[in-house]
């Protein structure tokens, strides 16, 4: 799968449409029980150097659209730092060693980013590895469905803001103290924050704070040579979905709403992430990319 990454071919083909099978996980998921297991680029992505030596910070790095952002990071150049949960070490272990087979340093800093003090010290701890900190890319997420508001407890609802909004907040704080001109911040919203889902009432307003937040930052940080951009994808094949981020009855359909009738792979994001974090793109900032398979992110 995706071995013809760079081949001109029907991009509605190119990757396994539904029906899947049922596949329940237990929070947070692991690729390796996924069929089909996604492709995060481990022998499809191959770079062409347009990270020389930059320094990076990659939160949710395990697994699903983070691992492809650090393989790709890894194999433009970079040197990367991946954020996870400890009981994602197995996914973990796998892409630092993909890291290493480039010739780039990688470090492991698993821990938890909804708690403040841990936030703080990840990006502080991740400068010091690295010896700086120009790139810093946020995929973490929680996403948990729900299919009624009387069954929402206060506890996910405050856990996903956590996760998803509040860890940005500190994060970034922490970023801009470090970052040289130069620097950039790619967060990560979704579809969601346009056309949110019944059952993701806690989990969609926080992609579209993510949206603002992204836009408000990069104005206010612009004069300092910092951008802040943002990448919204659609739905795409990833363990946050097969460990509760979707109903288990939706994921042998998952995917096919689309006008390209099948999920994304996690690799097909990473190209936008190595956009905004290279110096190509140095005159874009506070922009949103959509990867929707059509969708419209709105």
């Amino acid at each position: 799968m995706g071995q013809s990454l760079y081949t001109l071919q029907d991009p509605t083909k190119q990757y396994p449409q539904p029906e899947f099978q049922h596949q329940p996980q237990a929070v947070p998921g692991s690729q390796a029980q996924m069929t089909p297991k996604p492709d995060c680029g481990e022998s499809s992505y191959k770079g062409s150097g347009r990270l020389p030596n930059r320094k990076a910070l990659i939160t949710g790095g395990d697994s699903g659209i983070g691992r492809a952002v650090a393989i790709a990071f890894a194999r433009e150049g970079a040197d990367v730092v991946i954020n996870y949960l400890p009981a994602e070490e197995q996914d973990a272990k796998e892409v630092i060693a993909l890291i290493e087979a480039e010739g780039r340093k990688a470090f492991a800093m698993p821990g938890d980013i909804s708690d403040e003090a841990f936030a703080r010290k990840l990006v502080r701890d991740a400068h010091r590895k690295l010896g700086g900190l120009d790139v810093m890319a946020c995929m973490a997420g929680k996403q948990h469905w729900v299919e009624k508001i009387a069954d929402l407890t206060s506890e996910q609802v405050q856990e996903t803001y956590r996760v998803n909004v509040f860890a940005l907040f500190w994060m970034c704080q922490e970023a801009l103290k470090l970052m040289p001109a130069g620097g950039t911040i790619v967060t990560t919203a979704s579809i969601q924050a346009t056309h949110p889902s019944a059952a993701l009432l806690d989990y969609a307003p926080t992609k579209a704070a993510i949206l603002a937040f992204t836009r408000a930052l990069a104005r206010q940080v612009a004069g300092d040579g910092i951008r802040v951009n943002c990448v919204a994808p659609g739905p795409v094949w990833t363990p946050l979905q097969t460990s509760g981020g979707q109903p288990d009855k939706k994921i042998p359909q998952f995917g096919a709403e689309t006008p390209m009738k099948r999920p994304g792979q996690p690799v097909e994001m990473a190209p936008l992430y190595v956009l905004l974090a290279s110096q190509e793109s140095s005159y874009v900032t506070g922009e949103v990319y959509g990867a929707t398979g059509g969708l419209e992110v709105g």
